[in-house]
Formats: C-alpha cells, structure tokens, sequence
C-alpha cells in the first residue's frame, strides 16, 4: 500500500484484469451457459417406422407453407389467409377444436388449440410458432418448420393423459414492421393472458427448427458466447433470458433424458445478448411469463435465413423430426407434473 494506504495502481489494474479475463467468464459459464443433463452425442439411432412417418407428415406441412402457400404475410394477404386456414384445418382433422383470436384492422389471426388437463386444468404450458414470412421468401425454415412442428406436437398429445393444459398457438405478424408492437400476434395473445389473469407456467416458442449440418464452422455466434459452444450445426437450442432460467433448465433436462438429439442451452441477460428476444418469447417476457425459444440459431446457422434461397429442400427432415419426437415428450412430461 501507499503511505496514505491506497493499493498501487499496478495491483489494482491486475486485479481487475483478472476479475475481467477469469472470474467473469466463469461466472457466465455458471449462471448462463451450463445445463442440467447431457447433451446426447454419438450417432443417431436407425429411424423407426413412427419416425419415418412423422418425418413425411412433416415434410407435407412445409411443402405446402412454402412452396404451394410461399410468401405469406401483410403484403400478400391472400397468402396469409391461406396459411391460417391450412393450419386450423389440420387441427380440426386431428379432431381438435381450433379457436381464432382476430386482431387488427386487417384481421389478422392466431390459430389456437386448448388440450385441457384433467388435474390443473387452469396451468397452462404455451407453444407457439409464427407462420408468416418476410418479404420475398418462402420461409420454409422461418418458420414452417416452427408450424409443421407445432402441428405434429398437437398429434402426439392429442390423446395423452394431461395433468396441466398445453395450448398451441400458431401465431401472425412475428415479422417486421410487426415485430415488438402491439399488433405482433404473440404480443396480442400473451396480453390478453396477462389481461386474464391466466397462470402460464412457461412457453415454448419453436423459432427455425429444420436446418443442420455435420460440417466443421457450420456454426457461429454472437461474439460473446463463441467459446462456449461447439462449431458444427447438428444441435437443437434452448435460449432464455434469465428470468426463465429455472423453466428453460427444468425443460432441457427433460428434453435430454428423452431425446437421442445433440442439444444446447443458453440462459442470458437480453442486455448482454440481445438476439435472445428474436422471436414471439419476447412477448411473454413483456408480460412477466417464463419462455424460451427453440431454434436451429437462424442465421447463425441457415445463411438463407430472410432470402429467397429458404427453399424446402434446404431442410433436414430427418433430424427434423427427431427434434419434433423429443419436444412431444419433453411437452407431456412438463404438463404431466
């Protein structure tokens, strides 16, 4: 110390050097990046007949969202009309009961369903995917992977035995100039649950969940969590802000003691990595409710990501619906509690 009892300068500058290169990229790999559970790793097993079916349901979906709808949103609303009608259509053949929630001068919709439970009818358990589209693209990854998900998650619970309601909600208007107003359809619908006082116990937004590669540097991040995860894109990722950290943990838990899918998770403040909120999870966080995206990483993965080049057969059915199988169960596990 100083005569007047200050550290030097030199030992205060190692200090926070230290603080800067060690203690704080511990602390984030902690709090932020380390999950419950193993990621599975390996090769994947031989497909079952169940998984070969579903993966060709799965391909019909997309097929039809993006090559026989294409461009779909408030520049082509013809489009748009016909990809809500698609959906409740499949939700009304699976023997569902779609509900409508119409928005907007231009009565734009959320397609939902309700699978009510039989103890907790009154927890609810979210999914949710967009399925309109940018301009001057056909979206199959972003996002008719996200719907055509959702659509077979709906199957696969339709007739399990619930303890809490799953409600599955294909929502309009995630795109701009919608995105992060009042006229983005999952910022409508998460109002009025807030507006209801409905306990939603988490939601699941399925945000690109169709593009892999084996490929070393097929995968890339944001700057700040580069070191952290691997470089190959044949992962499935669970993001959340912190304030959904314990759902975003209890849901990869489950996802990977059910899943034979590689997956990763990420739990961070949106200050610190803002692409966090790219996608309707950032209207359920406005309103005080757990959610966590689902996703491929978008553009950190899909370079057709917004263009004309997110073609149908970019996608990877199968691992597609790997992940699909995996999130149907990891979804009646959480409503099963």
């Amino acid at each position: 110390m100083t005569a007047a009892g200050r550290p030097r300068p030199v030992l205060t500058a190692i200090a926070v050097l230290l603080l800067i290169v060690v203690v704080a990229p511990a602390a984030f790999l902690l709090l932020c990046v380390r999950m419950p559970g193993e990621s599975y790793r390996g090769p994947l097993p031989a497909p079952d007949p169940e998984l070969l079916a579903l993966r060709e349901r799965l391909r019909r979906h997309v097929r039809e969202l993006a090559e026989e709808i294409g461009e779909r949103n408030y520049t082509r609303m013809q489009n748009l009309e016909r990809a809500a009608d698609y959906v409740e259509r499949q939700f009304a053949d699976m023997g569902l009961v779609p509900a409508s929630q119409v928005f907007g001068d231009r009565q734009y919709r959320n397609i939902s369903v309700d699978l009510y439970g039989r103890e907790a009818r009154d927890r609810i358990l979210v999914v949710g995917a967009h399925y309109d589209t940018v301009w001057l693209t056909p979206g199959a990854d972003d996002n008719a992977s996200g719907v055509a998900g959702l659509l077979e998650i709906a199957r696969a619970l339709r007739e399990r035995p619930l303890r809490r309601t799953v409600r599955l909600i294909a929502f309009s208007n995630e795109e701009e100039p919608f995105y992060g107003r009042n006229s983005m359809g999952s910022r409508v619908n998460a109002k009025r649950a807030y507006d209801r006082r409905e306990q939603l116990i988490g939601m699941f937004s399925l945000e690109m969940i169709g593009f892999y590669s084996d490929a070393p540097r097929s995968q890339f991040y944001p700057r700040i969590i580069r070191r952290f995860y691997p470089d190959r894109g044949d992962f499935i990722a669970f993001v959340s802000n912190l304030r959904s950290r314990s759902f975003l943990h209890e849901a990869i838990a489950s996802f990977r003691e059910r899943a034979a899918f590689p997956s990763e998770g990420l739990a961070a403040p949106e200050i610190v990595v803002p692409d966090i909120r790219r996608s309707d999870n950032v209207s359920f966080w406005y309103y005080g409710f757990p959610a966590v995206m689902v996703t491929d990483t978008s553009n950190y993965r899909n370079y057709n990501y917004h263009n004309a080049g997110d073609l149908y057969g970019t996608l990877d059915f199968d691992r597609l619906a790997r992940v699909v199988t995996g999130l149907s169960e990891m979804i009646a596990d959480l409503a099963g509690r």
